[in-house]
């Protein structure tokens, strides 16, 4: 592309640069309920690879000729919802922010109406999930019927805290990397990778807790209408748009709870890692920051 296609970036602009104050539960939770945006998971391939193409045109100093603001917030709109944040890889349809909403109520919805069939659903889940799931079943059959529709919040709490650090069980060996607050990175901590994975979990627990608890309790109630005995196939879809309704909120607001830009003191560090820091930068450096990733 020669230069006479070129548009210079507007003084001052950074593509990177959050739109809102990421200091603040409002500001987190304004970032994600716009990377969330359910509607995105519909764009096309090509549009999401033409965004990708302007937002890296912008970081590199250059953008199309009458490209506006809007429009390369819409594009980083539209990366970080189907890109992954470190790799730039497209992501995998299910794997992306855009599908969080659609993808969790659609899971969420056929687990709560399934509840008594929940050791079948969960073969194909993990071992924790699966015994939790299984155990409670079988303690619940003389419980309260409600008890019983909280049992697939209870795998899901399971779940999360066993699947998440399996995954990100690298992180936990091996550390991640820590920067000063200029970003300079500064090392390898095993227990920064913990703090950042422990408060990813309390995310994924939270961001399910509001629907799998009270939706339970909402449909226990609307079931004694005669009304709702009629319709009982629809029950399922009820459950699932309802779970969306839900998870609209609870998915930006579950990520909002954090910084993504996580914090650690200096004490609190390795003491191998923070000799080596100490040796580098004397006083000078009281918190190391690390992306707690989602």
């Amino acid at each position: 592309m020669t230069h006479s296609k070129m548009a210079t970036i507007p003084l001052g602009f950074n593509i990177d640069s959050p739109r809102w104050d990421q200091s603040t539960f409002v500001g987190r939770l304004k970032h994600f309920l716009n990377i969330t945006d359910p509607r995105t998971v519909l764009v096309p391939e090509e549009e999401l690879d033409r965004a990708k193409a302007l937002v890296e045109g912008c970081r590199a100093g250059v953008v199309p000729p009458g490209s506006s603001q809007e429009q390369l917030l819409y594009a980083k709109k539209l990366y970080d919802s189907a890109f992954h944040p470190d790799s730039g890889e497209k992501m995998n349809f299910i794997g992306r922010m855009s599908f969080q909403v659609p993808g969790g109520m659609a899971i969420t919805g056929c687990m709560l109406q399934f509840y008594r069939q929940i050791g079948v659903a969960y073969v194909t889940a993990t071992s924790a999930a699966l015994a939790t799931a299984v155990g409670l079943n079988l303690y619940t059959k003389r419980a309260p019927p409600l008890l019983a529709r909280w049992v697939p919040f209870a795998a899901v709490a399971a779940a999360n805290c066993v699947n998440i650090p399996m995954m990100r069980q690298q992180e936990i060996i091996n550390g991640i990397t820590v920067t000063d607050e200029n970003n300079n990175e500064l090392g390898r901590s095993r227990r920064a990778a913990v703090k950042g994975i422990a408060q990813v979990v309390l995310s994924r627990i939270t961001m399910a807790a509001p629907g799998m608890i009270i939706l339970p309790i909402v449909m226990e109630r609307l079931e004694k209408f005669a009304f709702m005995q009629r319709i009982r196939v629809l029950h399922g879809p009820l459950q699932v748009l309802l779970c969306g309704g839900f998870l609209l909120f609870m998915v930006p607001a579950a990520c909002a709870l954090f910084p993504q830009q996580c914090s650690l003191a200096l004490a609190d560090l390795e003491l191998e890692l923070r000799d080596s820091i100490v040796a580098k930068h004397g006083d000078k450096v009281p918190y190391v920051y690390f992306n707690k990733g989602l």
